[in-house]
């Protein structure tokens, strides 16, 4: 289906990162969202805020994260598209709701503009050190998908396939900002309304008698989703439940209930795969980044191959789940993979459990606060050459 036009601010204007991010989530279809300020995404709700009252929807400041980030999945159960943004210590503090989004289904949106840590940290300054909090934060297994822009257009463009990839998998999906993407301006281009495809929310046309809430087939593992007032009795629970969606706390329950929401994501990891390749056939070294950091080896690629290094560039624009064929396959014929990456060595330990052992694998780490110096990934390109 296409965006309600109410949304979408189109044609073309100068706005940062956390600006886009918000008109994305309009354009989405987002028409609730519970939010606390925190830096470096305040920006995000404080537009959402202010816009929202023209488009037909709810902002609400709660008192803490814990009380926004299980606001949202009330709305969710409402019928609404909805997104929450945090930051650092937020973050950390929603991640029992994050655990519950997961094993309700409850598609959602969690924007993460990233910052130094841990703890308070670095309030104003970029890191990209949440990425594995948002894999593994939660207890128990789950999976999730999460997308990184490097610039304010991806931002917008991103936010919208977030939300359309809630909605077929009905599970969360993050946006893994930093502090550069989400505090840098530049043009941002909004497309008309008939331009943008949103996907909408898989509701049942069985009747209540025929209903079931976690009910699936084994070609499609993905259940039907009602919302409150429709007539459905539905008991929406984080405890181990049957199809029903009533607690049934034993093994073979456990067992099939946590397999199908690894599955849905996982038997369809190579059709989630979302990369940028530039340079990659015939390369001796790949650099493998994601978010702000794409930028900055972006510079010391076009120097390494100004001295003449065969030198490829793979971005992910899907962080999770990590293409993990893909790099598989491009460990068969490259000397070794550069990753660098705002933090102190997260995303290279995927790609050196990827390539296992066959060829080098170096970390550009950085521990936040600024970025690299395109010099200092330039050297481990060099280095990786030999």
């Amino acid at each position: 289906m296409k965006a309600d036009p109410k949304g979408v601010l189109t044609g073309v204007h100068f706005i940062d990162g956390d600006h886009a991010a918000c008109e994305g989530a309009l354009a989405a279809g987002c028409r609730f969202v519970a939010g606390y300020p925190i830096t470096p995404s305040t920006e995000i709700v404080e537009r959402f805020a202010a816009r929202i009252p023209k488009v037909g929807g709810v902002f609400i400041q709660m008192e803490d994260e814990l009380a926004a980030s299980i606001a949202i999945q009330g709305g969710v159960w409402a019928g609404h598209k909805v997104m929450n943004v945090t930051s650092g210590p937020g973050l950390s503090l929603m991640m029992e709701h994050l655990g519950y989004a997961c094993m309700t289904e409850t598609p959602s949106v969690w924007v993460d503009v990233q910052r130094g840590g841990p703890s308070t940290g670095l309030p104003t300054l970029p890191a990209q050190a949440d990425m594995m909090q948002i894999k593994w934060g939660s207890h128990g297994d789950y999976e999730i998908i999460a997308l990184s822009p490097n610039s304010p257009q991806e931002c917008f463009d991103l936010m919208i396939k977030a939300f359309n990839l809630s909605e077929e998998y009905r599970c969360p999906v993050f946006l893994m900002m930093d502090e550069v993407v989400g505090h840098m301006t530049e043009r941002v281009e909004i497309p008309a309304a008939d331009q943008i495809e949103v996907t909408e929310r898989k509701w049942t046309k069985k009747k209540p008698k025929d209903y079931k809430a976690y009910e699936t087939t084994p070609e499609d593992l993905v259940p039907e989703m009602i919302k409150a007032g429709d007539g459905y009795r539905v008991h929406v629970t984080g405890l181990t439940h049957d199809e029903r969606g009533y607690p049934k706390m034993d093994v073979p329950t456990q067992a099939q209930l946590v397999t199908r929401l690894l599955d849905k994501i996982r038997k369809n990891a190579d059709k989630l795969v979302d990369v940028r390749m530039d340079g990659c056939e015939g390369a001796d070294v790949i650099v493998v980044s994601f978010g702000i950091t794409s930028r900055v080896a972006t510079a010391a690629i076009e120097t390494a191959r100004a001295q003449g290094l065969k030198v490829g560039h793979l971005r992910l624009i899907i962080c999770w789940p990590f293409p993990v064929k893909l790099i598989q396959d491009l460990a068969k014929t490259v000397k070794a993979f550069v990753v660098p990456e705002l933090n102190m060595g997260q995303m290279v330990l995927e790609v050196r459990k990827a390539v296992e052992g066959k060829v080098k694998v170096i970390s550009v780490p950085h521990p936040g606060g600024t970025v690299h110096e395109p010099e200092t990934i330039l050297e481990q390109i060099v280095e990786a050459a030999r």
